[in-house]
């Protein structure tokens, strides 16, 4: 577990049990002593109020007041919270739109005039459609979760996106192309990249892609995807 996902459950524990203790924290993050000690010391400078208990059991308590968790959500974490509800909404199976919308609205509102010119770019380029019943479902897997980021840094830079990618036969090659848009039929997630050497748009599955990286030094025009006729042409979305 890396120190922002450590920091968080650390937060999250401290929230939801009121009370808890180092060792505690310790052994449901799998981390030691001196490295909890050490993120409590972090979390107390980026402005947690943590007090701490030296008596027996030495109990920690995290101040509710002094919980901002808006304000330290990025754009792709912010982006992911939007597609999700997107997602599920066209799925059909958000029963607390309402609440959820007005939720992420005062989220981003929160985020810095810059993030959310970066926010709006990343949804102009976001497609939701439905899936069809012929798709394989079988062999999905999980997404990596250094693509959102990847992709981020590609999409808003306009570099170019490298990655190894396996096909629907298991073969895998490594592949560059200019990231376009993201395609949501749920449950799956497509890449959208005009492949220069191909002189076309391809469709690539995200739980197939691994080591996802933005190409420096590249560049790339934004291109028309052509999504209004057919939003999900199936014969196309096999990678």
């Amino acid at each position: 577990m890396n120190v922002k996902l450590r920091h968080d459950a650390i937060v999250r524990s401290l929230r939801r049990n009121g009370t808890s203790t180092v060792d505690t924290l310790a052994s449901e993050v799998g981390a030691s002593r001196r490295t909890i000690l050490r993120d409590i010391s972090a979390l107390r400078d980026e402005g947690y109020v943590i007090h701490s208990d030296v008596g027996r059991g030495g109990g920690l308590q995290l101040d509710p007041q002094s919980v901002q968790t808006n304000a330290r959500l990025s754009v792709p974490e912010v982006f992911a919270l939007l597609i999700s509800v997107a997602a599920m909404r066209t799925a059909g199976n958000l029963p607390f739109s309402e609440l959820a919308d007005a939720g992420l609205a005062k989220i981003e509102k929160a985020l810095p005039p810059d993030k959310v010119r970066d926010l709006r770019a990343f949804l102009d380029c976001l497609y939701i459609g439905q899936l069809s019943p012929l798709q394989d479902l079988s062999n999905m897997g999980k997404m990596d979760p250094d693509l959102l980021p990847a992709f981020e840094t590609a999409f808003l830079g306009r570099h170019f996106i490298r990655f190894d990618y396996r096909d629907a036969k298991g073969r895998t090659t490594r592949r560059e192309v200019e990231p376009q848009a993201m395609l949501i039929l749920p449950p799956l997630w497509y890449l959208v990249g005009w492949d220069a050497m191909r002189a076309d748009f391809r469709h690539f599955r995200m739980d197939r892609i691994r080591l996802p990286e933005a190409v420096p030094d590249t560049s790339f025009r934004r291109r028309h995807v052509p999504f209004e006729d057919d939003v999900c042409p199936y014969n196309e979305l096999q990678g």
